[in-house]
C-alpha cells in the first residue's frame, strides 16, 4: 500500500547569468552551423544540447574509422571528440609520422563523409593515460618543470607542434568545416596565461574553430574571454589511492545541485593537502560536463566497474541540473599504438597502467562492437535529440531542501528543469556501491505559470534505481502531455510521430493528456480526461497526430534512433547509402518499427561469419601470486617482464582453419578468463595486455597473420593480492584464494549484414 505524504514542493527560480553572446563563435572565428551564447549552443539556427563522445583516432585501426563513426552517430552522437598525441606522431624529434592509422587529416575526412563534427584536443598536454602526458620523451627530458609553462624554449617547441597539426588539419578548419572546437592543454588549473598563449600559437599557426576550450575542473583559473572552461562528473575512477573508499567526489555526482566543478579527477596528480577552490561557472558561458565518465580504465592497483546505469544516472542528474552541452570520456575505446606509451609508475605517474588495452570499458569497446553501457546512453541520446531544443533555454530549479547530503540515502533526489510553464521532472534513486532507498507515498506540485501542476494524481512510491525524466505540460505534434510517470526517450519521426516512452521497472506508468484530448488505445477509444495506465507494448494514438510507444527498461536499452526508422537490435546498427546496417556474426534478429508494432529486418550479407569455439593448450601452469609485485606512492605495482614471465601460466591458442574472408569482416579472439594480468603474445611478442576485472578480453586480431602461434600468458590473482577490486570480482577472489586460468576462448567473424528500407 502507497504510505501517505505531502507533496513534494518547488520554487521556480531562474537564477542564470544574463544572456549575452560572448565574441567566441559570434564576432570571433563564426562558423555557418554554430554558434554559441551564455545560456545555449545554436546547431544549424537550432538551440540544442549537442552531445559528444571521444574517441581517439591514433588509438583506433584506420581500416574501422568509419564505421565506428557511423555507429557513434547512429547512437545519438552530434560530435566527437579526439587527442592529438604528440607521443604517438613525434617519437623522434623532427620525425613526425602522419602515415596510416595517425593520419589525422585521414580521419577528419572520413568524419566530414560521416556527417560528425569534430573537437580537436591539440594539448601539447593532454594526459588521456598517456606517457608524459602526451608529451614526446626528448621533449620531457628537455624541458622538465619549464614544460607547461610560458618557458620560451618550451613555446618554441609548441609552436613547432602545433605548426605540423596544422599542415594537416587546416583544410578543415573554417566556416563551414567540420572542425568546431579545439581544447587547449587538460587540467591545468592555476597558469591562465600560458594557455592564453597557447591560444595565440595555435591561431598564428593556422587553426580555427568557433569554440576554444578548456578543462574547468579543479578549481581551474582560466583566461577570461579566451576559453569556453568544460566539467567532469565520473562514477568511480582509477586514480584514488591503494585502499581508498568510494569518495565523495563521486559521491557527488548523483545528487541534484548547481555546483559544476569537480575536484576528484586529476587528484592524483596534485600535491598532498593542495586546497581545490570550488569556483563558479564563468557567466560568459553556458554551464557544459563535457567529459562525463562514459566508461573507466582499469589501472593495475584500482579496477572500478563502469556500470552502464552508474553512467545513465550521473549523465541525468547533470541535465537536471541545466548542463546544456553533454560529452562522455571514453564513448568508443581502442588499444595504444606502439607498446610503452602507456602511463606508469616507471615514468613518474601514479598509475599503471596496462601497455596496449585502453578499452575503458567505453560505450564500443576496443575492437569497435557495442558494450555493456551503450544501450543506457543511447536511450540518453535519444533524449537529447529530440527535446535538446526545448531544454536549451531553459532553467534548473531545485528544491528548498537540495542538494541531499552525499551521505544521505533516504531523501528523494529531484529537480525540475523548464522555462516556468513546462518542462521535465528528473528523478534519480540510483547510484552505484551505497544505493539509494526507494521513497514511498511521492506526489510532486510544480507551480507553473498558468496554474500548479501535481504529478502524479496520487502518490506513488518510487522504487530504488529509477533514472527518471517525466514531461511536465509539454507539447509534441499539437498533442499536450501533461504529466507522466514514465520518461520521455526519443521521437521517431514520420507522418505520425512516436514518441517512446519508458516505463519503469517497479513503477507503474500513467499518462495524463491535455484536456480535449482524445485517444485510442489498443484500438480501442478511451477517456482521455482521466490519467491513463500503461504497460509496456501499449501503443495510444492521440488526437490522430501522435502515437506513444511504452517500453520496459529492458526493451528500451535495445531501440535505436534512426531518423524515420526505429531499430530493437542488441547488435550494432547504422545507415550508409540509405541502407541499414547491421555488425554480427550470426543472422540478426532485428525488428523495425512499422508504426504499429515491431516487425523482422531482412538483413542478409554474402561473408561467412561465425563463432569458433577454441582448443586451448596449457603448456605452462600458473606459479604463486605475491602479494605486491613492488610499489610506488603506496600503490601496488604491476609485475614486471621478468616478474611476470616467473609466474605465468602459459596456454596455446588452436586457431581454426583459416577461410576466405569478406570486406569488412571483424575478427576477434574473445578469452573468458581469470587471474592478474593477461598478455597475448604472437610468435613470442606481446601484442595485447589486459588487467583483469571480472569481465572478458575481445582482441581484434583480423590483422594478425593465421599462421601466427598465439599464446596466452596469465599471471595469477591471490586473497592476499593488494589490489582494489570491485566488491564482485573481490567475492570470486576471497572464495577461490588463488585464480589464475583461461575458463573458454573464441574465434568470431562478424560481417556486415544489409538492408535497403
Amino acid at each position: 500500500m502507497t504510505a501517505t505524504s505531502t507533496a513534494r514542493t518547488i520554487r521556480l527560480r531562474d537564477d542564470r547569468p544574463p544572456l549575452v553572446e560572448p565574441a567566441m563563435s559570434n564576432t570571433e572565428d563564426p562558423h555557418e552551423r554554430l554558434r554559441l551564447t551564455s545560456r545555449w549552443i545554436e546547431v544549424d539556427g537550432v538551440r540544442t544540447v549537442p552531445v559528444t563522445g571521444e574517441l581517439h583516432f591514433s588509438r583506433i585501426p584506420r581500416r574501422r574509422w568509419e564505421e565506428q563513426l557511423r555507429l557513434l552517430v547512429a547512437s545519438g552522437l552530434t560530435s566527437v571528440s579526439t587527442y592529438v598525441f604528440w607521443i604517438h606522431h613525434e617519437r623522434e624529434r623532427g620525425r613526425a609520422r602522419f602515415d596510416g592509422d595517425l593520419d589525422i587529416a585521414a580521419f577528419l575526412e572520413t568524419a566530414e563523409r560521416v556527417g560528425v563534427d569534430v573537437i580537436l584536443r591539440i594539448g601539447p598536454w593532454c594526459h588521456g593515460e598517456v606517457r608524459n602526458g602526451g608529451h614526446p620523451d626528448w621533449v620531457a627530458a628537455a624541458l622538465g618543470d619549464r614544460a607547461r609553462t610560458n618557458d620560451p624554449e618550451y613555446l618554441a617547441l609548441v609552436r613547432d607542434w602545433y605548426g605540423r597539426i596544422a599542415e594537416q588539419v587546416r583544410p578543415f578548419c573554417g566556416p563551414d568545416r567540420p572542425i568546431v572546437g579545439i581544447q587547449l592543454e587538460n587540467e591545468l588549473h592555476d597558469q591562465p596565461d600560458h594557455i592564453a598563449a597557447l591560444k595565440v600559437i595555435a591561431q598564428e599557426s593556422g587553426l580555427s574553430a568557433p569554440l576554444w576550450t578548456a578543462t574547468g575542473w579543479g578549481g581551474a583559473i582560466l583566461p577570461a574571454h579566451d576559453v569556453f572552461p568544460l566539467y567532469s562528473g565520473y562514477a568511480d575512477g582509477f586514480w584514488a589511492g591503494q585502499g581508498s573508499t568510494w569518495d565523495d567526489s563521486f559521491r557527488d555526482h548523483f545528487r541534484f545541485a548547481h555546483i559544476w566543478d569537480d575536484p576528484g579527477v586529476g587528484g592524483d596528480f596534485r600535491e598532498e593537502g593542495t586546497e581545490i577552490v570550488v569556483r563558479p561557472i564563468d557567466p560568459e558561458f553556458p554551464p557544459s560536463t563535457c567529459e562525463l565518465g562514459g566508461g573507466m580504465a582499469t589501472a593495475y592497483h584500482r579496477r572500478p566497474i563502469a556500470r552502464g546505469r552508474d553512467i545513465a544516472a550521473l549523465a541525468n542528474v547533470k541535465i537536471g541540473n541545466g548542463s546544456a552541452w553533454q560529452g562522455f570520456y571514453m564513448y568508443a575505446g581502442g588499444v595504444n599504438p606502439e607498446d610503452g606509451l602507456q602511463e606508469s609508475l616507471a615514468t613518474g605517474y601514479p598509475n599503471d597502467l596496462p601497455r596496449f588495452d585502453y578499452d575503458f570499458q567505453a560505450a564500443f569497446g576496443a575492437t569497435g562492437r557495442p558494450g555493456p553501457s551503450l544501450g543506457v546512453l543511447r536511450d540518453h541520446n535519444a533524449f537529447l535529440a529530440a527535446f535538446g531544443p526545448r531544454l536549451a533555454d531553459t532553467f534548473s530549479s531545485l528544491p528548498d531542501d537540495a542538494p541531499v547530503d552525499v551521505h544521505d540515502l533516504d531523501s528523494l533526489r529531484w529537480a525540475v528543469r523548464g522555462d516556468g510553464a513546462g518542462g521535465f521532472l528528473f528523478v534519480n534513486t540510483h547510484q552505484p556501491h551505497e544505493p539509494l532507498s526507494a521513497v514511498p507515498g511521492v506526489q510532486f506540485r510544480i507551480p507553473f505559470a498558468d496554474g500548479e501542476l501535481v504529478v502524479p494524481d496520487r502518490p506513488v512510491d518510487i522504487p530504488s534505481g529509477v533514472i527518471g525524466r517525466w514531461p511536465l505540460r509539454i507539447d509534441i505534434a499539437g498533442v499536450r502531455l501533461e504529466w507522466a510517470t514514465a520518461s520521455v526517450a526519443g521521437i521517431v519521426e514520420g507522418e505520425v510521430p512516436t514518441l517512446v516512452l519508458r516505463a519503469h521497472d517497479g513503477l507503474d506508468a500513467r499518462l495524463q493528456l491535455g484536456e480535449g484530448s482524445r485517444a485510442r488505445l489498443r484500438g480501442i477509444e478511451v477517456d482521455a480526461a482521466a490519467p491513463l495506465d500503461l504497460a509496456p507494448g501499449d501503443v495510444l494514438v492521440v488526437d490522430g497526430a501522435l502515437r506513444v510507444l511504452v517500453v520496459d527498461e529492458e526493451r528500451a536499452e535495445r531501440l535505436w534512433y534512426l531518423g524515420a526508422d526505429l531499430v530493437d537490435s542488441t547488435d550494432g546498427v547504422w545507415r550508409e547509402a540509405g541502407d541499414l546496417v547491421v555488425r554480427a556474426e550470426r543472422s540478426p534478429t532485428a525488428l523495425v518499427w512499422s508504426g504499429e508494432d515491431f516487425e523482422p529486418l531482412d538483413l542478409r550479407t554474402d561473408a561467412h561469419p561465425g563463432t569458433t569455439r577454441l582448443t586451448i593448450e596449457q603448456l605452462r601452469p600458473v606459479g604463486d601470486a605475491p602479494a605486491r609485485y613492488g610499489e610506488s606512492m603506496g600503490r601496488s605495482a604491476a609485475p614486471d617482464d621478468g616478474q611476470f614471465d616467473e609466474v605465468a601460466g602459459v596456454w596455446r591458442i588452436v586457431r581454426p582453419e583459416p577461410r576466405d574472408r569478406s570486406a569488412g569482416d571483424l575478427v576477434e579472439l574473445v578469452v573468458d578468463w581469470e587471474g592478474d594480468v593477461a598478455q597475448l603474445r604472437a610468435d613470442g611478442v606481446v601484442i595485447g595486455d589486459r588487467f583483469w576485472d571480472g569481465s572478458a578480453w575481445r582482441i581484434d586480431i583480423t590483422e594478425i597473420s593465421p599462421d601466427a602461434d598465439l599464446t596466452l600468458h596469465i599471471a595469477p590473482v591471490a586473497a592476499h593480492s593488494v589490489i582494489d577490486f570491485d566488491a564482485s570480482v573481490r567475492e570470486r577472489v576471497d572464495a577461490a584464494g588463488s585464480l589464475g586460468t583461461v575458463i573458454r576462448a573464441e574465434h568470431i567473424v562478424s560481417s556486415r549484414w544489409t538492408s535497403a528500407l
